[in-house]
This record gives C-alpha cells, structure tokens and sequence, in this order.
C-alpha cells in the first residue's frame, strides 16, 4: 500500500523541519541555562572563526553554508557582542577578515561540552547505533544535495585552509 501523499508526516522535507525546530528549541533552552545569548548560526559562526582565526566573512558563510548577506548580519551581531573582531584583509582590502576575541574564545570554550552535550537529546529515541547511522546518512544527503542550496556549504581554497 502506497503511503498517503497528503499525511505530511510521511514526508522527509516536514520531518526535517520538525527535528530543526527541536535542534533549535533545545539549543536554546542550553545557551539560556547558561546565560549565553547565542544562536545556532552564531555558535556556527563562532566555531568556524576559532578553526580559521583571520579568515574572511565570505569564505565564514560558505564553511557554515549561509548566505553572505545574512552572515554579514551574524558577524555584526557577534562583533556587537564583543565576541568577534572584524578588520580589513592585508591581502584584499574588499574583504573583511574576522577572529575571536579573547571573550569570544572564552564563550566558545564554556558552551562546547554544553552543546556536545546536547546533541544525543535532539535524536532521542535512537540508540547509539542508530545516531550514528542516522548523522551518517545526514552527512550523505546533505553532501549529494549541497549543489541544490541557495547557500551551498563550501570549503576554504587551499591557501586558507593551509594558514
């Protein structure tokens, strides 16, 4: 028997939104015991800047897969925050380079076991094994459909990535 095309609970794209919206809710339900004022995408942010202190906003918002001009709004917000610091690139003046701030780092330091720790709860209901399988099989859809994103994830040219 074929399932119902009509029963939305049946469909990958709503069972997809319905998990972010929990990933999301218990996300900030964590930051908010820990009096940390942080978005998902902010923490993205914040993560991708520590691994490639000096790198440029573009090449933030191609790591976390976001799209520039919204990602140039994250980067204002932590910069108001006094968690990121943003100057203007040595080697290109049109573009803007980022990095932690020592309160930055020191944020980004406290939330990371918090938010490891976090992550089982969002798949609750699955065993290990079943986590492991489930953020596998994640990590393959979202690589072959990346091209299909109006912000596909892209990784640093290999200048960056080597600095």
């Amino acid at each position: 028997m074929d399932s119902d095309p009509l029963d939305i609970h049946t469909l990958p794209g709503h069972l997809i939104r319905r998990l972010h919206q929990i990933s999301v809710a218990q996300f900030m339900e964590r930051m908010a015991e820990e009096s940390a004022d942080l978005t998902p995408v902010q923490f993205s942010a914040l993560a991708a800047i520590h691994r490639h202190p000096g790198i440029d906003q573009a090449s933030v918002a191609g790591l976390i897969a976001y799209d520039r001009a919204t990602l140039g709004k994250v980067v204002d917000r932590l910069v108001e925050k006094g968690l990121v610091a943003r100057g203007i690139s040595k080697a290109d003046r049109r573009a803007r380079e980022v990095s932690l701030t020592g309160e930055g780092e020191a944020l980004l330091q406290r939330i990371l076991p918090v938010v490891r720790a976090a992550q089982p709860g969002i798949l609750t209901g699955l065993t290990d094994s079943e986590r492991e399988i489930f953020v596998a099989l994640l990590q393959k859809a979202a690589i072959a459909a990346n091209g299909l994103s109006r912000a596909p994830q892209r990784d640093l040219p290999s200048r960056q990535a080597a600095e």
